[in-house]
């Protein structure tokens, strides 16, 4: 058996640490190194992981410790950063969503992991699930035909603070678009694959809070094809739980999936998947759990045969890029008022 690939973990809050135990808990991974800000946060992974090497900043990490992989769990604005860092040095990247918070910064990363000959895997991790995973599935086998109409949708909680409270401060966060939206976007995109590249989107949105108007609490945003396909995508943190649906519209049949929770990362979850073939009506059954804390440990395993064998991530840097891209494009019809031409808008 060939010794487990090491990782480093820049990040040590809520996600990060889940982070860490996916990597601690896959007996292919060695999580060698960690950065953690706060005092408190280096003692907890002192003690959580005491076979890691524990750091203050990523930028001292990524030059002393000794590891094939970085993944980057820390707030948005920083990704940048880190990740030209990492790849600087030859390291393979693990990149949460978003990317980056502009498209400079998310085509520097991608142009960066060419240039120094390294992986770059984007977290798009729903593409791993054995719920919206297998839909996809459905999809490439033509049981509902070509898929036509793609509805993502969240009704959940408000958002978590985050360290020190980034989530809520727009110049760390970017938007709130670039955070749960960004993956319905991903996943909407990834079901339409097969109609090409989106070419128009209009969204609207709207905030609970004056002090915060541009991050909203109600957001939708629908976007289309060359072929006449579209894809809807809207999200409400202004309700309680955490229920995600999904539904899909072929030129055959049709198939409607949905996940609840009382919190977004439980581990007991209810879920089912419905599909109509155009003659029968079928209820799929889920074989493993689905949810983000299942799907991040099947991320990590992606990961590890990604830098053992080079098989390509569940999602590029290129995929990280078109669905930064589209939140960007969605922000920006918002403030218009209007639909806008994505390719003109992206541009890569």
């Amino acid at each position: 058996m060939p010794p487990p690939v090491r990782f480093a973990l820049a990040g040590f809050g809520a996600w990060g640490k889940l982070h860490a135990q996916s990597i601690a808990g896959n007996p292919e991974a060695q999580l060698v190194a960690i950065t953690a800000p706060s005092a408190a946060s280096r003692a907890e992974a002192r003690q959580l992981y005491p076979q890691a090497q524990i750091f203050a900043e990523a930028a001292e990490m990524i030059s002393l410790a000794d590891f094939e992989i970085l993944d980057i769990a820390t707030p948005s604005h920083t990704h940048r950063e880190i990740a030209l860092a990492a790849m600087a040095r030859g390291k393979h990247v693990l990149l949460e969503k978003p990317m980056a918070i502009t498209l400079d910064d998310c085509k520097a990363i991608v142009v960066a992991a060419v240039e120094h000959g390294v992986h770059l895997a984007v977290g798009h991790e729903l593409r791993l699930s054995s719920q919206w995973g297998q839909i996809k599935k459905i999809i490439q086998r033509g049981t509902i035909g070509d898929p036509q109409y793609v509805l993502v949708e969240l009704s959940r909680k408000p958002y978590r603070l985050g360290a020190d409270g980034w989530r809520y401060d727009q110049g760390r966060v970017g938007s709130w678009v670039l955070e749960e939206p960004i993956h319905f976007f991903d996943l909407a995109r990834w079901y339409l694959e097969g109609s090409g590249d989106p070419v128009e989107l209009y969204a609207y949105g709207n905030s609970r809070d004056p002090q915060r108007p541009d991050l909203f609490d109600n957001f939708s945003a629908m976007f289309k094809y060359p072929n006449g396909s579209y894809a809807v995508v809207s999200q409400t943190l202004a309700a309680f739980e955490h229920h995600q649906t999904v539904k899909v519209s072929g030129t055959k049949g049709a198939l409607w999936a949905g996940w609840s929770g009382a919190l977004d990362r439980t581990l007991e979850p209810s879920y089912f998947l419905k599909v109509f073939d155009g003659e029968n009506l079928e209820n799929v059954k889920i074989e493993t759990h689905s949810g983000e804390v299942f799907e991040l440990r099947e991320e990590i395993a992606q990961c590890v045969a990604m830098v053992r064998t080079g098989k390509p991530p569940a999602a590029s840097g290129l995929d990280g890029l078109w669905s930064a891209g589209l939140c960007l494009v969605a922000e920006e019809s918002i403030r218009q008022g209007k639909p806008l031409p994505v390719g003109e808008w992206l541009k890569f």
